[in-house]
């Protein structure tokens, strides 16, 4: 994420109480238990693909496409699919609400997220980032041309590249206007011929009676506050994923008229009354 996006006050928590607690220290064990069990066993799986295989990783992502269907139900956030993860080679941009859009997204296909270069050094998170193949960037335009070519090495190895061109997380209710310049990336001559890039809308449904803006996360809300917050509603909330048919790179010739239509492709998504731009 390459600023923070903040548009009036965030949703007023609702008290959790006795029940609430007790509900957000069941699951929030068996969320810990997962995560880390998960990690456990991907790490030691990793000790031997990597030698093996290298830049391909052929089973650790099964791993984590596992851990993240579970932790769905610990959350208990109902995941609807709409259209089908491509298979096809290539990237995949999506819409970005939260740090849940972790889980559901790992949820449905292999892919690998590209995040801002601060989270490999955020406790825990940064840790779990980097066993699961996650690309680091950094805001340093002079990093640019280093940049696309680790893009590049990961797209030519086969990893589906997980981009959020918004640039930041929202409330879950609107689409941000796209920022081009990683795009660039899917315009290499190496592999622009063989490229596809996926768009990939979210749309999170709040449980009943509770702020729409129930599951967005942004500006300076604390991941702990949030997390305990989800882990103890008392109701289950949804995810709607469309998977949009894929857009071959080979027809575009300028990042921004591709960044356009992928991002009105995503915004297309969402139901009627979230389709502005902030």
């Amino acid at each position: 994420m390459s600023f923070t996006w903040s548009a009036g006050q965030a949703p007023v928590q609702v008290p959790l109480g006795l029940t609430g607690w007790l509900r957000a220290a069941l699951r929030g064990v068996a969320l810990a238990v997962l995560v880390l069990g998960g990690l456990a066993v991907l790490l030691l799986v990793r000790l031997v693909e990597r030698p093996l295989c290298g830049l391909r990783r052929p089973v650790t992502p099964a791993i984590t496409v596992g851990v993240c269907r579970a932790a769905l139900l610990v959350l208990r956030l109902r995941h609807e699919v709409r259209g089908q993860p491509m298979r096809l080679a290539g990237a995949v941009v999506a819409n970005h609400s939260s740090w849940l859009d972790i889980f559901v997204l790992n949820s449905a296909k292999r892919i690998y997220f590209v995040s801002k270069a601060e989270v490999a050094g955020w406790p825990g998170i940064g840790a779990l980032a980097r066993a699961t193949g996650t690309v680091f960037i950094a805001r340093d335009r002079s990093q640019a041309k280093a940049q696309t070519a680790v893009f590049e090495a990961r797209l030519l190895a086969g990893h589906k590249l997980l981009f959020f061109p918004e640039g930041t997380s929202t409330d879950g209710l609107r689409v941000l206007p796209f920022k081009t310049t990683l795009f660039q990336a899917f315009l290499s001559p190496e592999l622009q011929t063989s490229l596809y890039i996926q768009p990939v809308t979210l749309a999170y449904a709040a449980p009943s009676g509770l702020d729409a803006r129930f599951y967005g996360w942004w500006g300076d809300m604390s991941f702990g506050a949030h997390l305990l917050t989800v882990l103890g509603a008392r109701g289950p909330g949804s995810v709607c994923v469309t998977y949009h048919p894929p857009v071959a790179a080979a027809e575009w010739r300028s990042r921004k008229a591709l960044a356009a239509h992928v991002e009105a492709l995503v915004r297309a998504g969402m139901p009627p009354d979230r389709r502005g731009a902030a």
